[in-house]
């Protein structure tokens, strides 16, 4: 009887924004022959990342594609990692002899280092060996000293002084996801000078192990031969990397400290809206309640396709991405994920917005 090799798996990590989906579409659409699963953390209600990764043109019927995205729906993966995490890799392990690669992206703000752990269970570590953690970083956030392109939420003397950066919850997740990397990409390089590039490569090397290789990338485009194959084998050493938050997982399951109760998700529907109508409330609405990201669907009046809306700070991309179905209801529905955030008092406001 033929021995399986073991499934490699790479796990994407990064910040808010910072491009982690883009970075999954790119490998997706350049998988050249690869058969790869995809296991998407969702930070929201709304599923929107997956979404967005079962339009990937990969050479597969839809019911395929909906067949190899797997969305974890309850929190970040090292919160729900026994009650979903687990059967979702045993349902993968019984499959393993279809499936060359796994990709594993993390909510925002999940920890990547109780994931690798959980590659130590047996079950899983006789199938399957952790290829690399790939840590996204947004290089134009870590620039302005905001880590997740949010400037109002930084108090701005705080990066000033280097002996108040890890009081900063978002400086502490930040370094908690490279101190797990096999591989940083920093992304977006386009998007800054040389000079302060060069300043992020240098803010970024400090929180690393010499041997971890930093990259730079725009779009997250980069050959696969770079991202996959590495074969770090990050289980085996993973608990020698030092993280903020080991003591959350010494064997209790106290969870109140947990930095991610800091963050909130709320879902909202609204009716359709004028599309510069929308967007210009969307954007003072970030302004005012220091909302990190916004990403969803919008219906607008005339069009027969949904507007595909994705927001980190008072950035937005948008798309018409598909038209709608027949039976679907044209509402829009959108996540606003924060630090405490009034669903009743951002729906109020923007409905008032929307109203004029």
């Amino acid at each position: 009887m033929k021995t399986l090799a073991k499934t490699p798996v790479t796990i994407v990590t990064g910040f808010l924004g910072s491009g982690k989906t883009t970075l999954l579409r790119h490998m997706l659409d350049n998988a050249q022959g690869r058969r790869i699963a995809v296991i998407v953390n969702e930070f929201g209600e709304l599923g929107i990342d997956g979404e967005i990764l079962k339009q990937c043109s990969i050479g597969c019927t839809e019911e395929e594609a909906n067949g190899r995205v797997y969305e974890l729906a309850n929190g970040c993966l090292c919160c729900t990692v026994q009650e979903e995490f687990f059967p979702v890799m045993r349902e993968l392990v019984a499959r393993r002899g279809d499936i060359d690669h796994i990709l594993i992206e993390t909510s925002g703000l999940a920890l990547p280092k109780p994931l690798v752990q959980a590659f130590q269970w047996p079950e899983i570590r006789s199938a399957c060996t952790v290829d690399a953690v790939i840590t996204v970083v947004d290089s134009p956030a870590v620039a302005a000293g905001t880590f997740a392109a949010f400037p109002d939420q930084v108090d701005a003397q705080r990066k000033l002084d280097p002996n108040l950066d890890h009081e900063s919850p978002l400086h502490e997740l930040f370094a908690d996801q490279l101190a797990s990397a096999d591989l940083v990409i920093l992304n977006k390089a386009d998007l800054i000078s040389p000079e302060d590039l060069a300043k992020v490569r240098a803010e970024v090397a400090e929180e690393l192990p010499p041997a971890v290789k930093i990259i730079e990338a725009s779009s997250g485009r980069l050959p696969l031969d770079v991202l996959l194959g590495l074969g770090a084998g990050s289980e085996d050493h993973i608990d020698g990397r030092h993280s903020h938050h080991d003591h959350h997982h010494d064997g209790d399951d106290d969870h109140d400290d947990h930095d991610h109760d800091a963050f909130d998700s709320i879902s909202i529907e609204l009716p359709q809206a004028e599309e510069r109508l929308l967007m210009d409330a969307l954007t003072a609405l970030v302004v005012k309640h220091g909302i990190l990201r916004v990403k969803g669907f919008a219906a607008i009046p005339g069009k027969p396709m949904r507007l595909l809306i994705q927001g980190v700070g008072t950035r937005f991309d948008k798309h018409f991405d598909r038209a709608w179905g027949a039976d679907e209801a044209r509402n829009t529905k959108l996540v606003l994920i924060g630090q405490d955030l009034d669903a009743a008092l951002l729906e109020s406001t923007l409905r008032t917005a929307l109203s004029v």
